[in-house]
């Protein structure tokens, strides 16, 4: 007789209990950006539809930022940190390696030994963490998941590279994840396209250990139009793949909360999605840059935060960014 590995909780329901943010106070224009780079603050503006971006200080880390908006979605949800079975750190820009933001973040917030790991999904990792929270309380392995996506691009984008450095910034948003009674995070649509790996990606490896660093550091480059081209190409069947696999129609969704990789992505989206008149859009964008694996999240506490987006609405969420990496989901929101 086969022996069995232990009883299985039977499958339970997972939802976002509350969000948070943390947007630091520097606001950076573009007439500042075109200090670095031939640009024009026009130029900015229409290739990219930001005006304003925030820049953090030197003493606001990934892991402060991170604890901040932690410890907002942590209030917003009711729960105190004693609550928190695990933590998850969506980022791209954590120069140090080792040990994990997340668990940083638990001791800054008193959470006592949590399962604490970062993933790196870049601009989808905010996307693929909610789907890993999601089913980390389903299957019973949490009762409360703090999820949140943190960046300091400023770190990893060169100052004059005319191709980034108008588009990145920092900030970092978060949520609660817990159990619920209905289904309250719908299946995730997931994937990468590794062949194009170099349309977005660092521009090489920093110097072993031992070694001085020879030339300019590690920065990130990408490849603007052919992120352009494949995201308004490949991310609407994605986002309808989602809508269709949680048993709705674009009909049913009350909110569109995108990457804000940049405007014009963003309203081509919109456009190709067919989504309700009365669907609210996430331009946040405008005022915050892109801030990568943070951009969702900071979106979708602003719409709350503002009362555009109302409690129980049902949101789709798409990430996406470089591996070629993307992830969609529909949640239904706090």
């Amino acid at each position: 007789m086969t022996a069995e590995l232990g009883h299985h909780p039977e499958l339970r329901h997972s939802r976002i209990l509350g969000t948070g943010s943390f947007r630091p106070p520097r606001v950076v224009g573009n007439a500042e950006i075109c200090e670095h780079i031939d640009s024009s603050e026009e130029w900015i503006l229409a290739r990219s539809g930001i005006r304003t971006r925030r820049f953090a200080a030197p003493d606001e880390t990934l892991a402060v930022m991170a604890s901040a908006a932690g410890a907002a979605a942590l209030a917003d949800a009711g729960l105190a940190p004693a609550e928190v079975d695990s933590v998850i750190v969506a980022t791209m820009s954590h120069r140090l390696g080792t040990p994990s933001v997340a668990a940083e973040v638990a001791s800054r917030l008193g959470i006592d030994s949590p399962g604490a790991l970062d993933i790196s999904a870049a601009c989808s990792g905010f996307c693929y963490g909610t789907a890993l929270a999601g089913d980390l309380v389903r299957a019973g392995s949490a009762d409360h998941v703090l999820l949140i996506g943190a960046e300091r691009m400023t770190d990893i984008v060169d100052p004059a590279d005319r191709s980034a450095a108008f588009l990145f910034a920092d900030g970092a948003g978060a949520v609660v994840v817990g159990p619920s009674a209905t289904p309250g995070i719908g299946p995730v649509v997931w994937g990468s396209d590794g062949t194009q790996g170099d349309v977005i990606r660092m521009s090489h490896a920093g110097a072993p250990a031992g070694q001085e660093q020879s030339g300019a550091a590690p920065a990130l480059r990408m490849q603007g139009p052919s992120v352009y081209r494949w995201a308004i190409s490949e991310m609407g069947d994605i986002g309808r793949q989602a809508v269709k696999n949680a048993g709705l129609t674009m009909a049913d969704i009350d909110v569109f909360v995108p990457h804000q990789a940049n405007r014009r992505i963003v309203d081509a989206l919109a456009r190709s999605l067919d989504l309700r008149e009365d669907a609210v859009v996430a331009r946040d964008v405008t005022d915050s840059g892109n801030t990568s694996a943070a951009s969702v999240p900071l979106a979708l506490d602003r719409l709350r935060s503002e009362g555009s987006a109302g409690s129980g609405d049902l949101a789709l969420l798409i990430g996406f960014g470089a591996g070629l990496a993307y992830a969609a989901q529909v949640v239904r929101l706090p």
